[in-house]
Protein backbone atom coordinates (compact mmCIF):
# COMPACT_ATOMS: atom_id res chain seq x y z
CA UNK A 1 0.00 0.00 0.00
CA UNK A 2 1.54 3.49 -0.62
CA UNK A 3 2.81 5.70 1.84
CA UNK A 4 0.92 8.26 0.87
CA UNK A 5 -2.82 6.92 1.30
CA UNK A 6 -1.63 6.87 4.62
CA UNK A 7 -0.81 10.42 4.56
CA UNK A 8 -4.08 11.15 3.22
CA UNK A 9 -6.10 8.74 6.11
CA UNK A 10 -3.92 11.18 8.72
CA UNK A 11 -5.64 14.49 6.61
CA UNK A 12 -8.67 12.24 6.54
CA UNK A 13 -8.44 11.83 10.83
CA UNK A 14 -7.91 15.55 11.78
CA UNK A 15 -10.82 16.11 9.37
CA UNK A 16 -13.39 13.36 11.19
CA UNK A 17 -11.88 15.11 14.78
CA UNK A 18 -12.77 18.27 13.93
CA UNK A 19 -16.24 17.47 13.17
CA UNK A 20 -16.78 15.44 16.33
CA UNK A 21 -15.04 16.72 19.05
CA UNK A 22 -17.90 19.46 19.43
CA UNK A 23 -19.57 16.84 21.76
CA UNK A 24 -17.20 17.08 24.57
CA UNK A 25 -16.73 21.07 23.72
CA UNK A 26 -20.52 22.97 23.87
CA UNK A 27 -20.08 23.61 27.61
CA UNK A 28 -16.54 25.33 27.18
CA UNK A 29 -17.84 27.19 24.06
CA UNK A 30 -21.17 28.41 25.57
CA UNK A 31 -19.36 29.68 28.40
CA UNK A 32 -16.72 31.06 26.70
CA UNK A 33 -18.44 33.19 23.92
CA UNK A 34 -21.36 33.74 26.04
CA UNK A 35 -24.11 31.74 23.88
CA UNK A 36 -26.71 28.89 24.95
CA UNK A 37 -25.54 25.34 25.10
CA UNK A 38 -28.32 24.83 21.84
CA UNK A 39 -26.37 27.55 20.24
CA UNK A 40 -22.80 25.63 20.83
CA UNK A 41 -24.58 22.93 19.85
CA UNK A 42 -25.54 24.48 16.69
CA UNK A 43 -21.93 24.32 15.53
CA UNK A 44 -22.19 20.37 15.10
CA UNK A 45 -25.52 21.02 12.65
CA UNK A 46 -23.48 24.17 11.20
CA UNK A 47 -20.48 21.42 10.02
CA UNK A 48 -23.19 18.91 8.94
CA UNK A 49 -24.83 21.86 6.01
CA UNK A 50 -21.64 22.33 4.68
CA UNK A 51 -20.92 18.54 4.24
CA UNK A 52 -24.43 18.56 2.46
CA UNK A 53 -23.50 21.76 0.05
CA UNK A 54 -20.00 20.74 -0.11
CA UNK A 55 -19.97 17.34 -1.10
CA UNK A 56 -21.54 17.18 -4.38
CA UNK A 57 -20.58 20.75 -5.20
CA UNK A 58 -17.23 20.25 -4.46
CA UNK A 59 -16.66 16.59 -6.01
CA UNK A 60 -18.13 18.55 -9.19
CA UNK A 61 -15.53 21.61 -9.03
CA UNK A 62 -12.26 19.67 -8.45
CA UNK A 63 -12.83 17.00 -11.26
CA UNK A 64 -10.62 18.60 -13.58
CA UNK A 65 -8.39 20.54 -11.40
CA UNK A 66 -4.78 19.27 -10.60
CA UNK A 67 -5.48 16.31 -7.88
CA UNK A 68 -2.38 17.83 -6.17
CA UNK A 69 -3.42 21.60 -6.24
CA UNK A 70 -6.99 20.40 -5.00
CA UNK A 71 -6.06 18.64 -2.15
CA UNK A 72 -3.22 21.11 -0.97
CA UNK A 73 -5.70 24.26 -1.69
CA UNK A 74 -8.49 22.25 0.87
CA UNK A 75 -6.23 21.33 3.24
CA UNK A 76 -4.66 25.07 3.53
CA UNK A 77 -8.20 26.26 3.66
CA UNK A 78 -9.11 23.42 6.52
CA UNK A 79 -6.16 24.88 8.47
CA UNK A 80 -6.96 28.26 8.07
CA UNK A 81 -10.27 28.22 9.30
CA UNK A 82 -9.38 26.14 12.27
CA UNK A 83 -7.03 29.31 13.04
CA UNK A 84 -10.23 31.65 12.33
CA UNK A 85 -12.09 29.77 14.89
CA UNK A 86 -9.56 29.44 17.37
CA UNK A 87 -8.67 33.07 18.14
CA UNK A 88 -12.05 34.54 17.59
CA UNK A 89 -14.49 36.09 20.14
CA UNK A 90 -17.50 36.07 17.76
CA UNK A 91 -19.88 33.11 17.58
CA UNK A 92 -21.34 34.13 14.41
CA UNK A 93 -17.70 34.07 13.19
CA UNK A 94 -17.04 30.44 14.78
CA UNK A 95 -20.07 29.52 13.13
CA UNK A 96 -19.16 30.39 9.42
CA UNK A 97 -15.72 28.62 9.85
CA UNK A 98 -17.86 25.52 10.91
CA UNK A 99 -19.85 25.30 7.68
CA UNK A 100 -16.62 26.17 5.75
CA UNK A 101 -14.23 23.73 7.36
CA UNK A 102 -17.48 21.25 5.89
CA UNK A 103 -17.20 22.53 2.50
CA UNK A 104 -13.41 21.98 1.87
CA UNK A 105 -13.36 18.94 4.34
CA UNK A 106 -16.39 17.33 1.68
CA UNK A 107 -13.93 18.56 -1.14
CA UNK A 108 -10.72 17.13 -0.01
CA UNK A 109 -12.40 13.40 1.17
CA UNK A 110 -13.89 13.09 -2.97
CA UNK A 111 -10.38 14.13 -4.56
CA UNK A 112 -8.73 12.14 -1.67
CA UNK A 113 -11.20 9.09 -2.77
CA UNK A 114 -9.84 9.47 -5.97
CA UNK A 115 -6.44 9.33 -5.84
CA UNK A 116 -6.39 7.04 -3.39
CA UNK A 117 -8.14 3.96 -6.06
CA UNK A 118 -5.53 5.32 -8.87
CA UNK A 119 -2.62 4.61 -7.03
CA UNK A 120 -3.56 1.03 -6.84
CA UNK A 121 -4.49 -1.90 -8.75
CA UNK A 122 -8.22 -2.51 -9.00
CA UNK A 123 -7.37 -5.56 -6.60
CA UNK A 124 -6.56 -3.36 -3.70
CA UNK A 125 -8.67 -0.48 -4.45
CA UNK A 126 -11.48 -1.27 -1.74
CA UNK A 127 -8.61 -1.78 0.68
CA UNK A 128 -6.93 1.30 -0.18
CA UNK A 129 -10.30 3.07 0.51
CA UNK A 130 -10.57 1.33 3.96
CA UNK A 131 -7.26 2.67 4.86
CA UNK A 132 -8.38 6.27 4.05
CA UNK A 133 -11.22 6.01 5.42
CA UNK A 134 -10.34 4.80 8.95
CA UNK A 135 -9.09 7.95 9.73
CA UNK A 136 -12.96 8.78 10.48
CA UNK A 137 -13.42 5.56 12.63
CA UNK A 138 -9.89 6.21 14.30
CA UNK A 139 -10.96 10.20 14.90
CA UNK A 140 -14.21 8.86 17.27
CA UNK A 141 -12.14 6.44 18.84
CA UNK A 142 -8.97 8.89 19.85
CA UNK A 143 -9.09 12.31 18.15
CA UNK A 144 -12.52 13.44 20.06
CA UNK A 145 -11.73 12.14 23.29
CA UNK A 146 -8.18 13.65 23.13
CA UNK A 147 -9.74 17.06 21.81
CA UNK A 148 -12.17 16.95 24.80
CA UNK A 149 -9.19 16.17 27.33
CA UNK A 150 -7.56 19.07 25.40
CA UNK A 151 -10.69 21.69 26.21
CA UNK A 152 -10.98 20.42 30.04
CA UNK A 153 -6.85 21.20 30.45
CA UNK A 154 -6.38 24.45 28.22
CA UNK A 155 -9.89 25.53 26.75
CA UNK A 156 -11.84 24.42 23.63
CA UNK A 157 -9.59 26.62 21.29
CA UNK A 158 -7.04 24.35 22.34
CA UNK A 159 -8.31 22.07 20.17
CA UNK A 160 -8.86 23.76 17.03
CA UNK A 161 -4.84 24.78 17.38
CA UNK A 162 -4.33 20.63 17.66
CA UNK A 163 -6.24 19.92 14.67
CA UNK A 164 -4.61 22.80 12.55
CA UNK A 165 -1.50 21.53 13.54
CA UNK A 166 -2.43 18.23 12.95
CA UNK A 167 -3.32 18.87 9.20
CA UNK A 168 0.07 20.29 8.30
CA UNK A 169 2.78 17.41 7.91
CA UNK A 170 -0.23 16.20 6.12
CA UNK A 171 -0.08 19.29 3.95
CA UNK A 172 3.35 19.44 3.74
CA UNK A 173 3.27 15.85 2.03
CA UNK A 174 0.92 16.69 -0.04
CA UNK A 175 2.85 19.22 -1.65
CA UNK A 176 5.79 16.75 -1.85
CA UNK A 177 4.16 13.39 -2.86
CA UNK A 178 0.44 13.95 -4.69
CA UNK A 179 0.18 13.28 -7.94
CA UNK A 180 -0.35 16.32 -10.45
CA UNK A 181 -2.83 15.05 -12.72
CA UNK A 182 -6.34 15.69 -12.94
CA UNK A 183 -9.38 12.96 -12.50
CA UNK A 184 -9.99 11.12 -15.85
CA UNK A 185 -12.92 12.33 -17.99
CA UNK A 186 -14.23 8.83 -17.45
CA UNK A 187 -13.84 8.65 -13.58
CA UNK A 188 -16.32 11.64 -13.11
CA UNK A 189 -19.97 12.48 -13.99
CA UNK A 190 -22.44 14.80 -12.63
CA UNK A 191 -24.99 13.33 -15.10
CA UNK A 192 -24.69 10.03 -13.69
CA UNK A 193 -24.53 10.83 -10.27
CA UNK A 194 -28.05 12.37 -10.61
CA UNK A 195 -29.64 9.60 -12.75
CA UNK A 196 -28.30 7.22 -9.88
CA UNK A 197 -30.17 9.06 -7.42
CA UNK A 198 -33.60 8.41 -8.88
CA UNK A 199 -33.03 4.87 -8.19
CA UNK A 200 -36.03 3.84 -5.46
CA UNK A 201 -33.09 1.62 -3.29
CA UNK A 202 -30.77 4.56 -3.72
CA UNK A 203 -33.33 6.97 -2.18
CA UNK A 204 -34.28 4.80 0.84
CA UNK A 205 -31.23 4.02 1.50
CA UNK A 206 -30.25 8.09 1.91
CA UNK A 207 -33.55 8.43 3.85
CA UNK A 208 -32.64 5.58 6.12
CA UNK A 209 -29.17 6.91 6.03
CA UNK A 210 -30.32 10.35 7.24
CA UNK A 211 -33.16 9.24 9.75
CA UNK A 212 -29.80 7.32 11.54
CA UNK A 213 -26.97 9.96 11.21
CA UNK A 214 -29.51 12.41 12.41
CA UNK A 215 -30.92 10.83 15.41
CA UNK A 216 -27.37 9.91 16.29
CA UNK A 217 -25.96 13.30 16.18
CA UNK A 218 -28.95 14.95 17.63
CA UNK A 219 -27.86 13.31 20.98
CA UNK A 220 -24.03 13.54 19.92
CA UNK A 221 -24.06 17.31 19.87
CA UNK A 222 -25.33 17.51 23.59
CA UNK A 223 -23.33 14.55 24.75
CA UNK A 224 -21.59 16.66 27.54
CA UNK A 225 -24.72 18.00 29.00
CA UNK A 226 -26.65 14.55 28.99
CA UNK A 227 -23.56 12.96 30.51
CA UNK A 228 -23.82 15.25 33.77
CA UNK A 229 -26.96 17.25 33.73
CA UNK A 230 -29.24 13.91 32.59
CA UNK A 231 -27.43 11.01 33.37
CA UNK A 232 -25.82 13.07 36.55
CA UNK A 233 -22.63 11.08 36.15
CA UNK A 234 -19.92 13.06 37.96
CA UNK A 235 -17.55 15.68 36.27
CA UNK A 236 -14.28 13.25 36.47
CA UNK A 237 -16.61 10.60 34.06
CA UNK A 238 -16.78 13.68 31.00
CA UNK A 239 -13.41 15.09 30.14
CA UNK A 240 -14.86 18.26 29.54
CA UNK A 241 -17.11 18.70 31.76
CA UNK A 242 -19.02 21.75 32.66
CA UNK A 243 -18.45 23.98 35.42
CA UNK A 244 -21.75 25.46 35.98
CA UNK A 245 -24.93 23.18 35.74
CA UNK A 246 -26.42 24.06 32.67
CA UNK A 247 -29.74 22.01 33.08
CA UNK A 248 -32.34 21.42 29.87
CA UNK A 249 -32.20 25.20 28.34
CA UNK A 250 -30.67 24.01 24.73
CA UNK A 251 -32.53 27.05 23.26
Amino acid sequence: MPVFIYVLGLAVFAQGTSEFMLSGLVPGIARDLSVSVGAAASLTSAYAIGMIVGAPVMAALSARRPRRRALAGFLAAFVIVHVIGAVTTDFAVLFGTRIVAAIVNAGFLAVAMSVATALVTPAKQSRATAVLLSGVTLSCVVGVPVGALLGNWSGWRSAFWAVAALCLPALALVFRSAPTGAARRHDVSVRQEVRALKSGSVQLALTLAALVNGATFATFAYLAVIATDVAHLSADAVPEPPRVRWGLDFV
